[in-house]
C-alpha cells in the first residue's frame, strides 16, 4: 500500500500505538495491523533492542515478520547501556524515516514509560545524568540493599515508588537522583509531561484479555522459553562476560537464570520466580495504562477472530484520518 498517509492535513504526523501487557497477543495483532494499512513497527520493548537475547526476551523472528518491516530490534550489544532517552531518539529517528517512505508508523510494545516518551515528545533535558551523584546513589544501592533503598524513594515520592519496583534499582536510583538535583519528585515532573498535547496525529489502542488468560499464557510462554534453551542461551552471554549487573542482564528471565547458574536457587525455583515476576509485571502494564490519556481499550473476548479486531482498529484509524482505505 503506498502513500496512505496522504490526506492528513493537520500538520502533525500520523502514529499508531499498540500495547498491552506481556503475552496478550500484540505480536500477531501488529502483524496484521501493519500489512492492513501499509505500516511499518518500531518496537517499544526495553530489551529486545539486544543482540542474542532471542528467547528470554520472545523476540520476533523473521519469519514471524513476514515481510514487514521491524525497526529497534537487534540494535544494541548486551554490554551497552539502554534508556528511555536514547529510545526516544532512536524511535524518532525511525520515525521520520518510516514517513519518508509515505508509511504509517506503528509503535509495538509494552514499555509504557517509552511510549508515552515519544507520543508526548517527552523532554529530558532536565534529567542530564549526574554521574557523582549516580554513583553515589549506586554505591548506597550495595550497601544498604534494594528494599531499603526502595523506601528512601517512598518517603520522598511515593508515587514513583509505588510504579518501580523494588527490584528495578536503576529506576529507583534515576528517581532519587532527580529528586536530589533538582528539589522536586519526578513523578510530577513526569505528570506535567503527561499533560502535553500528543505531537502526532495519534490512536492509542491497548489489547487486553481475562486477567487468567493471561497468566495462563505467561506461565506456558516460559515453559516454552525453557524447552528452547533459555539456560543454554543465558549462559552462553555469561560466557561472553555479562554479567547481572548489566542492564541488559536485569531483565525478567536472565536474572533469575543466572541467580540458577550460580547456584542460588534450584532450576525449579528460578522458573517458578520468572513465572511470578512476568505476572507482576503484567498488572503494573495494566495499572500504567490505565492512567493514560486517550486509550482506546481492546477486549480481546471481543473479537472472534484477529481479522475481526485489525478491521476494528483500522475503522477507527479511517475515523482519526490516520489511515484512509484504497479507493475512498
Amino acid at each position: 500500500m503506498e502513500n496512505q498517509t496522504e490526506g492528513i492535513h493537520d500538520g502533525r504526523p500520523p502514529l499508531v500505538v499498540l500495547t498491552g501487557p506481556t503475552a496478550v497477543g500484540k505480536t500477531a495483532a501488529s502483524i496484521l495491523l501493519a500489512k492492513r494499512i501499509g505500516g511499518e513497527i518500531i518496537s517499544a520493548d526495553s530489551m529486545q533492542v539486544y543482540r542474542g537475547m532471542d528467547i528470554g526476551t520472545a523476540k520476533i523472528s523473521c519469519a514471524e515478520m513476514q515481510g514487514v518491516p521491524h525497526h529497534l530490534i537487534d540494535v544494541l550489544d548486551p554490554a551497552q547501556p539502554f534508556d528511555v532517552v536514547r529510545f526516544q531518539a532512536l524511535a524518532k529517528e525511525a520515525i521520520g524515516e518510516i514517513l519518508s517512505r509515505g508509511k504509517i508508523p506503528i509503535l509495538v510494545g509494552g514499555t509504557g514509560f517509552y511510549i508515552q516518551a515519544v507520543l508526548y515528545d517527552i523532554d529530558f533535558s532536565a534529567e542530564e545524568t549526574d554521574y557523582a551523584l549516580r554513583a553515589q546513589l549506586e554505591e548506597e544501592a550495595r550497601r544498604i540493599g534494594k528494599e531499603a533503598l526502595h523506601e528512601k524513594l517512598a518517603e520522598v515520592d511515593p508515587e514513583s515508588a509505588g510504579a518501580i519496583p523494588a527490584g528495578n534499582v536503576k529506576r529507583v536510583i534515576r528517581a532519587l537522583e532527580y529528586y536530589q538535583k533538582n528539589g522536586r519528585p519526578i513523578s510530577r515532573h513526569n505528570q506535567e509531561q503527561r499533560q502535553k498535547e500528543s505531537f502526532y496525529r495519534s490512536a492509542y489502542f491497548v489489547l487486553t484479555d481475562e486477567r487468567e488468560k493471561i497468566y495462563e499464557r505467561i506461565d506456558a510462554r516460559v515453559d516454552e522459553m525453557i524447552a528452547d534453551g533459555l539456560v543454554s542461551e543465558v549462559t552462553a552471554l555469561r560466557e561472553r562476560g555479562f554479567t547481572k549487573e548489566m542492564v541488559s542482564m536485569q531483565g525478567i528471565g536472565y536474572r533469575q537464570i543466572l541467580d540458577y547458574l550460580d547456584g542460588a536457587c534450584t532450576l525449579e525455583e528460578a522458573i517458578s520466580r520468572v513465572k511470578q515476576e512476568t505476572r507482576h509485571f503484567a498488572k503494573r502494564q495494566l495499572t500504567w495504562f490505565r492512567r493514560e490519556r486517550d486509550v482506546i481499550w481492546l477486549e480481546k473476548a471481543s473479537f472472534d477472530t484477529p481479522q475481526a479486531l485489525v478491521e476494528h482498529m483500522t475503522g477507527v484509524l479511517a475515523l482519526k484520518g490516520i489511515f484512509s482505505p484504497a479507493g475512498k
